[in-house]
């Protein structure tokens, strides 16, 4: 039996008086004092729910119908008629109803027809997508992703399917995640009272990756232009909505490109998808502002419109320090910037998308390319209103020497880098990159305060149930 869908419904892709079957769950349900059941129901495929009309002429009227409730999942044949009412474009005149699955204990369905709370549908993230925010969400994430591919696909850009077990440490912060099989009962020790990891599945100390970078590169230097897209890791102890223990990155890397290369991709990447959702998820958008009392349209349209300012670290350093706002982190060259201070720029001093470039090199990576001033590094972070920071990229550095004493300074094996290093023995070339946080651009996108709503199940300190 082949099903229509909502979706195909409201797009007019069946025709009126049509015989048609549909399957989906219960939102609410309504029984009138003449005989006469209304259900809404949805099936996930779009924004919409469609009513059903169950008359009590159908032959289990009085056994199923009077007893489904919110959450029910049922299929549905009859007829497709134009609705009298204005603010629905179709209905159905059912004229067999299957309950396929029953809600056991109504009154205590975590997903009942109440509004309940963000924090709440965390607790009962398997069910969350039962309601309409999150299957909102959703379906506009399933469509970024599409038009993240054809973007890059469009540019002559190659996916690359990077290893999400590693060895190195990429960002050189130390926060990882440990992959070992090793028994914590039955520990083995060396000679120096550390765990002898040679026992251990791989090996060696292995970690869960914070980045594909580093593999991204290997290829960026024989096929040019690259990307991955893929889950990354980071045990970091920070429970904000802005972070995540486990969430996506989109990360590319572009031979024979300099740091001015990349800041122009990221702008027009970000321009791309902003104009993509706008002009095809208008539905979507319309139930978003209105769930979250912002207006998406404009918010999103700041984007396109935008020309993003482009400024260095030093200058950014000082318009924080002559605004007359105080801050609570203290503003000094050579510290990071912190959120306040991305808020501050993008918020209020430019009132758009700012990008800002040569970062100090102690605050960066050791891959990044070490300026002339020998103090800064050809690196940029690509700041939003109310998000901050949602891309990070340099220019890498293909010196040999200069990456040794990078690895040096920051104290790192330089052993472990041994195939990294190679990439800069044989045909070094220019090459630079950057990664986007998927899911702060979703919350960006759709108004979100919280990345915990912008992945399905969410991974944070203490929080790994379902």
């Amino acid at each position: 039996m082949l099903l229509s869908s909502i979706s195909q419904l409201i797009k007019d892709k069946i025709k009126i008086n049509s015989e048609i079957t549909i399957g989906g769950w219960v939102r609410t349900k309504r029984h009138s004092k003449i005989g006469i059941t209304f259900i809404i129901l949805y099936d996930g495929s779009c924004i919409h729910d469609i009513q059903v009309i169950a008359y009590e002429s159908l032959n289990n009227y009085k056994k199923d119908i009077l007893s489904i409730t919110s959450g029910c999942s049922l299929m549905i044949t009859g007829k497709l008629v134009k609705s009298p009412k204005k603010l629905q474009k179709y209905e159905i005149h059912a004229s067999k109803i299957k309950v396929l699955g029953w809600v056991k204990n109504p009154e205590k369905y975590p997903i009942s027809p109440k509004k309940h709370s963000l924090e709440y549908l965390r607790k009962v993230s398997h069910l969350r997508s039962r309601t309409k925010l999150i299957s909102c969400i959703t379906r506009i994430k399933h469509n970024i992703i599409i038009y993240i591919h054809n973007f890059f696909h469009k540019k002559n850009f190659f996916c690359i399917n990077t290893p999400l077990i590693t060895t190195l440490d990429t960002e050189g912060s130390g926060k990882m995640f440990r992959v070992s099989t090793i028994d914590l009962k039955n520990l083995f020790f060396d000679s120096y009272k550390k765990i002898n990891f040679k026992k251990d599945f791989f090996g060696k100390e292995s970690f869960l990756t914070v980045s594909g970078q580093l593999n991204l590169e290997s290829y960026a230097c024989s096929m040019s232009k690259v990307y991955t897209f893929g889950p990354t890791f980071r045990a970091e102890n920070s429970n904000t909505n802005r972070h995540l223990a486990e969430f996506w990155m989109l990360e590319i890397e572009m031979s024979f490109a300099n740091l001015k290369n990349i800041m122009y991709l990221a702008e027009k990447l970000l321009k791309y998808l902003c104009k993509k959702i706008l002009n095809n998820h208008i539905d979507e958008i319309n139930f978003l502002s209105k769930k979250n009392n912002i207006n998406l349209f404009n918010k999103i349209n700041k984007i396109i419109t935008n020309k993003f300012i482009i400024i260095d670290y030093t200058n950014a350093i000082n318009i924080l320090i002559k605004n007359k706002k105080k801050f609570n982190n203290q503003i000094l060259w050579g510290k990071d910037l912190s959120i306040e201070h991305e808020k501050y720029l993008t918020n209020n001093y430019f009132n758009g998308p700012v990008i800002i470039y040569n970062y100090p090199k102690e605050i960066k990576a050791f891959y990044m390319y070490l300026n002339k001033d020998k103090k800064t590094v050809s690196s940029m972070d690509v700041l939003l209103p109310d998000i901050g920071e949602i891309i990070g990229g340099s220019q890498r550095e293909h010196r040999i020497d200069i990456l040794d004493q990078r690895i040096k300074e920051l104290k790192l094996n330089k052993k472990d880098y041994w195939w990294y290093r190679d990439l800069r023995k044989y045909g070094t070339v220019i090459h630079s990159g950057f990664g986007l946080g998927f899911e702060r651009f979703i919350t960006y996108i759709t108004g979100l305060c919280n990345v915990r709503e912008a992945i399905p199940f969410p991974r944070t300190p203490y929080n790994a149930k379902f």
